[in-house]
């Protein structure tokens, strides 16, 4: 039987999770991505063998439901997603960990049974900011510390049921939460000046690494995370 992967919010072209829907799609495997609304998942290009589902992380009735609904299941990546503005309001600060880490959490233990079954994996999206902090995010900087910290455990926690966990800290790539800022050359400039490779990240140079780590030849990584940054976060 075909492999099966679920990504959650991977339904917008422009975005990690799509990315990373493609790089798993060239592994063989089949791929159901997510979006929160109807408008979402009508941004979903059409790529054989990749297909769409409504998902709102926040609602455990609605993962459960989802992922009743599974025949099987190999890999999980954790990418829906929330960033706000409005950083320091504390009804913000709450949606935001409630959609990063607390809605990773969520698809994890609900994914456990089917991933155990077939020796599955999780890759969950970190973020840099994990790494040194943000003086604008704190809401978006704990959700993503959380889940460098949740990866770790599950894999050592999960190792047992043959479950690998990982993750990925994107640097400055350019997706469609992004695009405010990499459309603006102003704001883009001090980020290439910054970035040892001298540009932005594309989001399947992050997918395809998301894809290694849901393969076969990752078969013996876990509890790890992987900066995909170009090296901004060793140049500060």
């Amino acid at each position: 039987m075909t492999k099966l992967a679920l990504v959650t919010g991977g339904a917008h072209p422009i975005g990690i999770g799509f990315a990373s829907a493609t790089a798993l799609r060239k592994l063989g495997f089949e791929v159901i991505v997510t979006g929160y609304s109807p408008e979402e998942i009508a941004l979903l290009a059409p790529v054989e063998g990749i297909s769409a589902r409504l998902l709102d992380v926040t609602d455990q009735s609605s993962v459960d439901a989802l992922v009743a609904d599974l025949p099987r299941l190999d890999a999980l990546v954790n990418c829906a997603g929330h960033a706000t503005p409005h950083e320091f309001d504390l009804d913000q600060f709450a949606r935001t960990l409630d959609v990063n880490l607390t809605g990773a959490m969520r698809m994890c233990t609900a994914a456990r049974p089917l991933l155990a079954r077939q020796g599955g994996a999780i890759v969950n999206i970190a973020s840099m900011y994990a790494i040194f902090g943000s003086t604008m995010a704190p809401a978006y900087t704990a959700s993503k510390t959380g889940v460098v910290g949740l990866t770790r455990t599950l894999a050592a926690s999960w190792a047992k049921d043959n479950i690998r966990c990982n993750a990925v800290a994107p640097g400055w790539i350019r997706t469609n939460m992004s695009r405010m800022l990499w459309e603006n050359a102003e704001l883009a400039a001090p980020v290439v000046a910054r970035t040892p490779m001298g540009r932005w990240g594309e989001p399947q140079e992050l997918g395809d690494v998301v894809g290694f780590l849901c393969s076969h030849e990752a078969r013996f990584v876990t509890g790890v995370m992987i900066p995909v940054d170009g090296g901004y976060a060793i140049s500060g």
